[in-house]
């Protein structure tokens, strides 16, 4: 009868996370559920989860594998699809001795570059014959989605053969014009870098790593770019040049000259991203810095100066660079984003306003909405000293 009234429990969370069109769904013992809507927490349950309920619901999550994986190491990922089709990326972990539950609303529909307000020249990084391509930034900041994006553009014009190795696997890609091959940690493979090993037998153009997290998938991920296939990647890092920066720090002192040395030749670029709220307040949107691999980039990880990169950004644009401010003052200029809010963003103020004097305010027209939000917005209100969320219409 617990795990019944657990599970339904979970259905309802999930039918109430769908609802609403938030992006995050948190579930702890001892404590209210919380989803996060257009960037902000709120609580999404009247009566508090029980420690009993909380161990029901993420026991019935994971097949006996996982369970296993969970107890040997106290986190996993895994993949969750509502009854509604709506797919979900599941945390596992535990908190205060006790399971608990962080899960990721994915999108179901591979939407365009300009939907998504990322740069243009980002399409190029799917075009290349080889290489490692790194997209960065911290957790929830859409790293997923651009990756998905440009294999997804892969797919869509070119015959390739495509292997992605993920934790768990998030979007779901169907043939095209690529033939692609999606596998799961723990459940097809044992590590990221097994994968990668893997991969390289099976005659791939192109090898998806949902993430570098350790020296062996670093490793792996270095020899089959260094081999003629085209790699992507992501890591947890500020910036793009801290990527770069971290990626070097994971090797041993007595290897990182020959690791930055490898580096400069096979890296095309770092996206690193953050999402930040729209001037409207009904959603995000990314703002983008680009690295593109050139000489003066290259030879600045190859002497291991990453702060010399920063100068190669802003001299890059005509490579198709972008920095971390004029992505900020581009956004401004198509009044996405506030003025005032970028300026609390920005790295350096005087840069940022010389940047958008330089490419000037566009027209006003009607607010644009995110891509997260639709004709149904949720809103907050107060109830009972607590949050509670219900849906109104646009007028």
């Amino acid at each position: 009868m617990v795990t019944e009234s657990a599970q339904h429990m979970f259905t309802q969370l999930i039918d109430r996370c769908v609802e609403f069109k938030a992006s995050d769904l948190h579930v702890s013992a001892g404590m209210h559920a919380f989803a996060r809507v257009d960037g902000q927490l709120r609580s999404i349950t009247e009566e508090v989860i029980n420690d009993e309920t909380m161990t029901a619901i993420a026991a019935s999550l994971m097949h006996e594998k996982q369970r296993q994986v969970f107890e040997d190491e106290q986190s996993l990922d895994l993949a969750y699809t509502a009854s509604c089709g709506t797919p979900f990326r599941v945390n596992v972990f535990r908190e205060r001795g006790k399971p608990a539950l962080a899960l990721r609303k994915l999108e179901q529909e591979f939407r365009t570059m300009e939907e998504l307000h990322l740069p243009l020249q980002m399409k190029e990084f799917a075009e290349m014959p080889h290489g490692l391509v790194l997209v960065t930034g911290p957790t929830g900041s859409g790293k997923s989605t651009t990756l998905a994006t440009l294999i997804h553009l892969i797919n869509c014009n070119r015959n390739y053969h495509i292997i992605t190795i993920e934790d768990p696997v998030e979007y779901m890609h169907h043939n095209i014009c690529s033939m692609v091959r999606q596998r799961e940690l723990y459940t097809h493979v044992p590590t990221f870098a097994d994968g990668i090993r893997d991969a390289l037998r099976e005659d791939p153009d192109v090898i998806l790593v949902g993430e570098m997290r350790d020296l062996e998938t670093m490793r792996a991920a270095i020899t089959a770019s260094e081999t003629g296939h085209l790699v992507f990647s992501t890591l947890h890092s500020g910036d793009a040049v801290g990527a770069i920066d971290r990626m070097t720090a994971m090797f041993p002192a007595e290897e990182q000259q020959s690791i930055r040395m490898q580096i400069s030749t096979v890296l095309k670029g770092v996206i690193a991203q953050k999402l930040v709220p729209l001037a409207s307040g009904r959603g995000r949107v990314p703002v983008v810095e680009i690295i593109r691999s050139n000489n003066a980039v290259s030879n600045s990880i190859r002497r291991g100066e990453p702060q010399n990169i920063y100068t190669c950004i802003d001299a890059g644009a005509e490579d198709g660079m972008v920095s971390w401010d004029m992505s900020l003052a581009t956004l401004v200029s198509k009044r996405l984003v506030r003025k005032d809010d970028a300026i609390l963003l920005c790295r350096n103020e005087s840069v940022f306003e010389s940047r958008l004097e330089m490419i000037g305010m566009q027209p006003e027209e009607e607010p644009v909405e995110a891509v997260l939000a639709g004709p149904e917005i949720a809103e907050a209100s107060p109830v009972k000293g607590r949050w509670s969320l219900r849906r109104r219409h646009n007028d």
